[in-house]
């Protein structure tokens, strides 16, 4: 039965077919979908995870205790998870473990472009690469197959086009699989020196097992056309391929690490000119090269953003594409931007009007770098806002410090903003870090973490107290504060920065796309009131339009946070159903 799903929700359904017992991950475009779905299956545990590295290590866990699990993340989730992934390469596994990283070219949602093939390689773990959602289906399946075949975790790479693309899936029905026995062994899975010293050679003789099978297996596998032209490429690249091309030859990866010698060797012989088709870096080609295989890559094509059928037709054909008339004219950009009602919009303008140096975060806030507020200074990865700011304050001094404060998401605090307030406590630091709590993960579409008190299932569980947490670690001053309240939240940031000692501010507002957050009504401008002074636009509110000699409010998209009214010195913002009186 055919089933239209994207590539996501077909690994979701793969691991379930696959008998998985238990699924972690911490969220990430374009990786989020993937547990989402497999939450939906009641068979499976599931869960949400402070951040990536804990959640490949419970998935460890309970591979060695004998389930099959799956682990999920975006590329950037892949290196905060490196250093168990790397280990668990020399332990192997006891149930099948499969580890989902996506990756992102183009960067439509990621701080950098990643190739994770070059984590397969460093780590020498199988790493299968689908090209679309029947094969995300049926790759993971097999994913859990070679895993416990080659005693090896498997990774499967997925990319942006990949993950959230649907495509017609053949469902099946779900394996009937029996917890393995779980036997200590320390040898195996306890790596000190001595056992990892043998354990890695158990891993070249796993790679040269995999080597066989990536030649034998039909996982890569030719199909033959006109042999005037042999393409070799894999993933998205396929499909793209497939259609810019036509009937050529084709090497279809579906295991991209080890890659097939003989194979790729073979099917260079056969065809009198060759093009090896991958996004992001040459990993393909450069092992194509070292084979002394000649080959048209990188050369021809680039090694940044996405691939697309009229990108290859132009760079290698030779063909101008025209994608249409209207897409051809110009069309006037569009910036993300924080939505009308978002509680960070508050604390930038703060931020902005005492002129503190910002250095800020992964998630939804890292917009404030955008005009109008451009209340932000770095955005480096998932945590640094905590550990740059206290840099800075080394680096510069105490006065500097008390110009910068760091900037992070509740969630984001959770998953890597901990430690790094530990060290500012820890190393005498003085600096201010604000945790913005709007009750939720905001970026990747409102999922659950520690901090919301329920689990991915919507459970009920346990809370963290985030004034508490900083208390224990040795934050003595620890100030609630409501960023919609203008004038308290600037007196509160005041005070904080101009101590001698580390502080956090909790900057307290829910998400307003949350069911729960219910504003009374739009506003509009009394325009006979209004003095066109614009300080209202310092919000950075797309609800605000300034019409030149006017400002007026566009109630279609005003929520009615009333964020506006607070900075207004004229009282010329209303409810939309006042009178102008």
């Amino acid at each position: 039965m055919g089933k239209l799903m994207l590539g996501n929700e077909a690994v979701a359904r793969g691991a379930y077919e696959a008998g998985v017992t238990v699924a972690a991950a911490y969220p990430g475009t374009p990786s989020t979908e993937i547990t989402e779905n497999i939450a939906k299956y009641d068979d499976i545990y599931s869960e949400w995870s402070p951040n990536e590295k804990v959640a490949l290590e419970v998935a460890i866990g309970a591979s060695i205790a004998g389930a099959r699990a799956i682990c999920s993340m975006k590329h950037v989730g892949l290196n905060v998870a490196a250093d168990p992934l790397f280990t668990v390469s020399y332990t192997g596994v006891n149930g099948g473990l499969v580890i989902m990283v996506a990756d992102d070219p183009g960067m439509h949602s990621s701080q950098n472009e990643q190739d994770s093939r070059i984590y397969a390689l460093g780590s020498k773990i199988p790493m299968l690469e689908p090209a679309d959602s029947q094969e995300c289906k049926d790759y993971v399946k097999l994913a859990f197959e070679i895993s416990e075949k080659f005693d090896a975790p498997v990774i499967v790479r997925l990319s942006t086009r990949v993950s959230h693309s649907q495509s017609i899936v053949n469902v099946g029905e779900k394996e009937n699989y029996q917890l393995k026995e779980y036997k200590k062994n320390f040898g195996k899975y306890v790596m000190m020196p001595a056992m990892a010293r043998l354990r890695h050679v158990e891993v070249e003789k796993r790679m040269a097992l995999l080597k066989d099978y990536s030649e034998n297996s039909g996982i890569n596998k030719i199909e033959w056309g006109s042999k005037d032209v042999g393409i070799i490429t894999s993933g998205v690249a396929y499909q793209y391929a497939r259609e810019a091309f036509g009937d050529v030859s084709y090497l279809k990866l579906g295991m991209v690490h080890p890659l097939p010698e003989k194979l790729i060797s073979d099917f260079a012989k056969e065809v009198k000119k060759l093009y090896i088709i991958e996004e992001l870096e040459p990993f393909i080609e450069n092992f194509a090269k070292g084979l002394g295989i000649e080959a048209i890559g990188k050369s021809a094509l680039p090694v940044m953003g996405e691939y697309s059928t009229q990108l290859l037709k132009e760079k290698i054909l030779g063909e101008k594409v025209d994608i249409g008339s209207v897409l051809n004219e110009n069309v006037p950009v569009r910036p993300p931007v924080m939505c009308p009602g978002c509680p960070h919009r508050g604390m930038f303008y703060v931020m902005r009007k005492l002129k503190l140096v910002v250095s800020g975060d992964i998630g939804c806030y890292t917009l404030g770098a955008l005009p109008p507020t451009e209340a932000m200074d770095t955005c480096v990865c998932m945590g640094a806002s905590v550990g740059i700011a206290h840099g800075m304050e080394k680096a510069r001094g105490k006065e500097f410090g008390k110009r910068t404060v760091g900037v992070l998401g509740d969630s984001t605090f959770i998953h890597s903003g901990i430690t790094g307030l530990i060290d500012i406590v820890y190393n005498k630091g003085i600096s201010t870090i604000l945790v913005l709590d709007n009750s939720i993960t905001g970026m990747t579409g409102h999922q659950h973490n520690p901090t919301t008190g329920y689990t991915i299932k919507g459970e009920p569980t346990k809370q963290v107290d985030l004034v508490k947490l900083a208390n224990a670690i040795g934050i003595d001053r620890v100030r609630v504060a409501d960023p919609f309240d203008i004038k308290e939240f600037e007196k509160v940031v005041k005070e904080e920065i101009n101590t001698e000692e580390p502080s956090l501010i909790i900057s307290q507002r829910p998400c307003e796309l949350l069911k729960s957050v219910k504003y009374e009504g739009t506003l509009k401008i009394k325009q006979e009131a209004c003095k066109n002074c614009k300080l209202c636009l310092s919000v950075g509110c797309p609800s605000l339009v300034d019409q030149g000699d006017t400002v007026e409010i566009n109630e279609a998209l005003c929520v009615g946070c009333g964020l506006c009214t607070k900075v207004c010195n004229f009282n010329a913002i209303v409810k939309a159903g006042e009178t102008n009186g």
